[in-house]
């Protein structure tokens, strides 16, 4: 819906979806639904709670949105300046709501996102806040409940943003083991890192009317592919008939299909055995810096994302030829697809068996084409997650190889679930019983990295890049074009030594003069002996201890980033 005037002064506002011109407290009164068209207004946080829940039933939670500024990011403002002013548009401290409350007199724990708040994007304080309400569910054994309206990650706070999408996960998967509902209410619109993430990882998505989710926006779609998008495409009709949603149910049906589902969920839980008692989570400590001499020199970031894309870089197939012996290829998601853009399978290392995942790109224009320039397909990601399963039914430990510059943003990607793909195999990541370590090779690109980099330890080498977006795609949304890329990529503190710095890089492992394409043979050498030797220092940590250690590695990106600054 469209308005020309403050919602408390306009008498009529005209219908977005029919232009039809509507009595506002008509409007009000059908839950801001156009009763001409049945189009579905965008709603706020606050007015959100309010349809949702039982009567004075919203409480709250005590914790405060921290007001956090990790990288210093700047374009046209001051990320501190921007962050003030959603402040003050919005009324909220954040761009999420969190409490605890009662639906149709069930109890459960809410978290609310709100678009107008830097397009409800997600940050080190809003992954905070959700993970918090899930630990709050946990603590009560009471359902989570997640309503997404998001344009996804935050580009302001870097690849400490993109953190977050594996820091929910694992929030909820804790409610998973622990035996409790969850679901998600998908409105308009949920993209990128929330859709790949915490919005379609819960055990029911629900999809109000007219809802838009996907994991790249139908913009950056026809800018990448220059494809002509199908009629109703990443709606919620889409969604569903697409088998990506449970549920499409408009506004007014939405708070009784929540109650009837906690309903069953309830008695459900009240026919199981008795759990077993919660353990308290061990203390989040605080990021550990990466060695000093490890993140060597400042380089120019966008001289060192130029050289992160060359086309003689070496690509995980010759790592697997030259820093692992034995490979032997495992192809295929066993749904009915292979994608080309990731490889995987049995290798040695050291000696040692491993499961070696990676992004493949190539270095001919013949064989970047083949190989969808490294942009997995769901099917890559389910034939990654495949993979990993296996290895940890056979006890091998995973060594993942990234290089993407993100994953497939096609039309056919997004018909086939890549947003839940993604979300998936960071769930997974999060729990798998054997040990990770990832290494950024060349370009670690938003979510579709981040599938592959949910890991016990992360490399990256010296000349990679790791980053929530594009510099590109960064400038072309907060500068007045992608010409601002160079400044778009300092700004982003994208290179390996800045994220050593943050505490996201373990270790920078360095590359032969004047980079890795110079001398692959070299390069090779000095990663399988970078990964050697962290493994050995995984392989006899107890499964318990090494997934809990996991969990508090990528929980401190949030929790320690706020601790002490609530406002």
């Amino acid at each position: 819906m469209t308005t020309t005037a403050p919602r408390d002064e306009q008498l009529w506002s005209r219908c977005a979806g029919c232009a039809s011109l509507l009595y506002r407290k008509r409007l009000r009164r059908n839950l801001d639904v156009c009763p001409e068209c049945g189009s579905h207004a965008r709603l706020d946080a606050p007015d959100r709670v309010a349809q949702l829940v039982d009567a004075d039933s919203f409480t709250p939670l005590p914790d405060r949105a921290a007001r956090v500024d990790p990288i210093g990011f700047v374009d046209a403002l001051p990320y501190p300046q921007r962050l003030g002013a959603a402040r003050a548009g919005t009324g909220l401290e954040e761009a999420v709501v969190c409490g605890t409350a009662r639906i149709g007199g069930h109890p459960v724990a809410l978290a609310v996102m709100d678009f107008r708040f830097l397009g409800g994007s997600l940050g080190c304080a809003v992954g905070e806040l959700i993970t918090r309400t899930a630990e709050r569910a946990q603590a009560d054994e009471v359902p989570l409940v997640l309503v997404t309206a998001s344009g996804g990650a935050r580009m302001q706070e870097g690849a400490l943003a993109l953190m977050q999408m594996a820091t929910v996960s694992q929030a909820i998967a804790g409610l998973r083991e622990a035996g409790l509902f969850t679901v998600s209410v998908i409105t308009d619109p949920t993209y990128g890192g929330v859709a790949a993430s915490f919005a379609t990882n819960t055990d029911v998505l629900l999809a109000e009317s007219g809802a838009r989710m996907g994991f790249a926006g139908p913009r950056v779609i026809r800018q990448v592919t220059g494809a002509t998008l199908p009629e109703g495409f990443q709606t919620a009709e889409f969604l569903l008939r697409h088998g990506q949603v449970d549920l499409v149910v408009p506004r007014q049906a939405l708070r009784g299909r929540l109650t009837a589902l906690l309903a069953a969920a309830g008695a459900g839980r009240t026919n199981r055995r008795p759990r077993v008692p919660r353990q308290e989570p061990a203390p989040v400590p605080a990021p550990a810096a990466g060695p000093a001499t490890a993140a060597g020199p400042r380089r120019d970031a966008w001289e060192t994302v130029r050289t992160a894309r060359h086309p003689g870089r070496p690509t995980t197939l010759d790592y697997l030829e030259t820093a692992f012996d034995g490979f032997v290829e495992l192809h295929g998601d066993r749904l009915g697809a292979d994608c080309p853009a990731v490889v995987g399978g049995l290798a040695r290392l050291d000696g040692r068996p491993v499961m070696v995942i990676g992004h493949q790109k190539g270095h001919t224009t013949a064989e970047l084409v083949a190989r969808n320039f490294g942009m997995a397909s769901p099917a890559g990601h389910r034939k990654a997650l495949r993979l990993m399963r296996l290895a940890a039914r056979l006890g091998l430990p995973v060594v993942t190889l990234v290089d993407t510059p993100g994953a497939d943003p096609g039309v056919s990607a997004e018909q086939q679930g890549q947003a839940a793909a993604i979300a998936e195999n960071i769930l997974a990541l999060s729990v798998l019983p054997t040990p990770v370590v990832a290494v950024v090779t060349g370009e670690g690109g938003s979510g579709g990295a981040l599938a592959l980099a949910v890991a016990d330890r992360v490399l990256m080498l010296e000349h990679a890049v790791y980053s929530v977006i594009s510099p590109e795609g960064c400038a072309a949304i907060l500068w007045p074009d992608s010409s601002a890329a160079p400044q778009a990529a300092r700004a982003l503190r994208l290179t390996a030594a800045d994220l050593c710095r943050l505490g996201v890089v373990d270790e920078v492992v360095p590359e032969p003069a004047p980079a890795a394409h110079g001398d692959p043979a070299a390069a090779a050498d000095l990663l399988g002996r970078a990964v050697a030797g962290h493994l050995a220092g995984l392989l006899d940590v107890p499964t318990a201890t090494l997934v809990r250690r996991r969990r508090n590695r990528f929980r401190r990106y949030g929790a320690a980033r706020t601790a002490g600054t609530t406002r």
